[in-house]
């Protein structure tokens, strides 16, 4: 019984190229002299290296721990010594830098110890940390980590698991090849993905002009008899291979903006990306390599296996480039990103390394003004208007291109395809999108300064409030001491009319001048003032330090009689 499809909206039948490199096998690529591996090869987290220069290092190696759970690891691609750890250019239409792992061969291609892993008696968590350890990405060109795609979701199970085998997009036949010659691998990485989202159903969506890989894939469903796994042939539009598209087309489900596809109970997976899933759990083995496609202006279009790091020069120089090759693209002419350099390594997202040409992708004419024909909008597979997101990009009015939903634009190029003012809608688009970005990490970064600034006068008042709270605190405890301090000497008084009876009275007679007997009358009230004082120390003063301290009073006494005698008297 035939499966009932549907369709979506707009999208376009551009000329395919395919049969250009889907004639010969999957070649493998020799390793190059030199390896450059980024650390940065799938959405999320930077992975931190592991490896420093002068490590030696094995085939499957881990080169890249992932930075928390929105990361991926990276690991060696063969084995050698490892140059350097180092900013070297990116796969990237900016032409920035980003930290690599550079690695020299040694030849060997000696494997580290890999063995199948249990996840049958595996949590679901601990299966997705495999998955993640072993740097499975989405190999359709998103590269999002595919641990964080296992999951049933909110109901605890999904309805379709859907395989997409659709690559719409031109000169690319990567997943075409794969599945023709390795369709066992994917068909029990697809039964993998349905145990591990308890799917009820697979349904693996390959477009018709790919006969053969639907003829490879039902064969091999047959042999295996896999349960539950459906090979679904749909129809050929550009852009089905999108992952909303697909399942729209095989299960009629439209997903809106802002929702994931597993709050509805469906989850898509590429073919490419099943097959490392089986590689990974299976066999026990990191994702190292990937089918690259390589296409357009060389004389031998083909697919090969690379290893991820070789420089995408010597791939071309195995399809042999045309002399009048003048661009690299990696992807397909619809959503490709020209690259800086030829010598930019391939990456977990390098599906496909396309060589142009001025003949074979001629300048675009001039761009002409919007007439507002509404082209864009008919071929639009996302419903949206393109030309009023034009409009708004192009004037910076980024608030209202933001009503037109411009980031549910996929960025597909149906629109700048059919436009007849050959407008570069997409690139539009784009520069709209960046610029929100930016300004919204400019909006983060300065609540972020606007906060350290609050929180660093929350600070300073803090500390000047706990500062005079503990002068205010040692200003009362100063008070308290001189109070217990006034209140000691006014009780001096009392104490000493007390023991007035100790103390013998002074001399009446203070005109004498014989030294020795104002000597041994200053002795005489020093010694009665100590035992009144300190009774019990009188005896402990020897008779040396007595008549010191009798002589320093008695000086005192004699210059008090001096003073007292040069006073002038006062009239009777």
């Amino acid at each position: 019984m035939l499966k009932k499809l549907f369709a979506f909206n707009g999208g376009v039948k551009p000329d395919y190229h395919k049969g250009e490199s889907n004639h010969l096998p999957i070649a493998a690529a020799p390793l190059p002299a030199e390896l450059v591996i980024p650390l940065h090869q799938s959405i999320g987290g930077v992975p931190h290296p592991l490896v420093h220069a002068g490590d030696c290092v094995r085939k499957g190696q881990l080169i890249g721990g992932p930075d928390g759970n929105v990361s991926s690891a990276v690991h060696a691609s063969t084995s050698g010594t490892v140059k350097a750890v180092e900013p070297r250019l990116m796969p990237h239409t900016s032409g920035l830098s980003a930290p690599c792992v550079v690695i020299e061969p040694d030849g060997r291609d000696e494997w580290i110890e890999h063995a199948p892993v249990p996840w049958r008696s595996m949590s679901p968590g601990e299966v997705r940390d495999a998955l993640r350890d072993a740097g499975v990405v989405g190999l359709g060109g998103a590269v999002f980590p595919s641990h964080l795609k296992v999951n049933p979701g909110k109901l605890g199970h999904l309805d379709t698991l859907v395989i997409n085998g659709a690559e719409c997009e031109p000169f690319i036949t990567c997943d075409d090849m794969q599945m023709r010659e390795r369709p066992e691998g994917i068909v029990k990485g697809a039964a993998i993905l349905r145990d591990l989202t308890q799917a009820k159903q697979v349904l693996v969506g390959i477009e018709d002009n790919k006969p053969e890989a639907v003829a490879a894939m039902r064969a091999a469903v047959e042999r295996l008899k896999a349960e539950r796994i459906e090979i679904v042939a749909v129809p050929t539009r550009y852009p089905a291979g999108g992952a909303k598209q697909l399942i729209r087309v095989l299960t009629g489900i439209e997903v809106p903006h802002g929702k994931r596809s597993t709050d509805y109970g469906v989850q898509c997976f590429n073919t490419g990306t099943a097959y490392a899933v089986w590689e990974a759990l299976e066999l026990g083995r990191p994702l190292i390599s990937r089918i690259v496609t390589v296409a357009g202006n060389v004389e031998t279009a083909r697919n090969y296996e690379v290893h991820f790091g070789t420089p995408m020069q010597d791939v071309i120089a195995l399809a042999k480039a045309k002399p009048d090759s003048d661009r690299v693209i990696m992807g397909g002419p619809m959503m490709g990103y020209r690259m800086p350099s030829a010598a930019v390594p391939v990456v977990k997202a390098t599906n496909c390394i396309l060589v142009g040409s001025k003949a074979l992708f001629p300048p675009p004419p001039p761009e002409m003004p919007c007439i507002r024909c509404g082209e864009c909008a008919l071929a639009c597979p996302v419903d949206l208007q393109p030309f009023e997101m034009y409009w708004f990009s192009r004037a910076k009015i980024f608030g209202k291109a933001q009503e037109y939903h411009l980031f549910d634009c996929i960025e597909c190029g149906c629109c700048a395809y059919v436009c007849p003012s050959r407008i570069p809608l997409v690139d539009y688009y784009r520069f709209a999108k960046s610029e929100i970005w930016a300004r919204e990490n400019e909006k983060t970064a300065a609540d972020t300064a606007r906060e350290r600034y609050e929180f660093r006068l929350a600070r300073e008042e803090r500390e000047k409030a706990e500062k005079a709270a503990k002068l205010a605190a040692k200003a009362t405890e100063t008070k308290a001491k001189l109070a217990a301090q006034a209140a000691a000497a006014a009780a001096a008084p009392a104490d000493a009319e007390a023991a007035g009876a100790a103390v013998p009275p002074e001399p009446t007679s203070t005109a004498t001048n014989d030294p020795k007997a104002l000597i041994a009358a200053a002795m005489a009230r020093a010694q009665a003032q100590k035992a009144v004082v300190h009774p019990e120390n009188v005896e402990q003063i020897s008779p040396e330090k007595q008549a010191e301290i009798a002589e320093i009073e008695a000086r005192r006494a004699k210059l008090r009689e001096v003073a007292k005698a040069a006073q002038p008297q006062e009239d009777q």
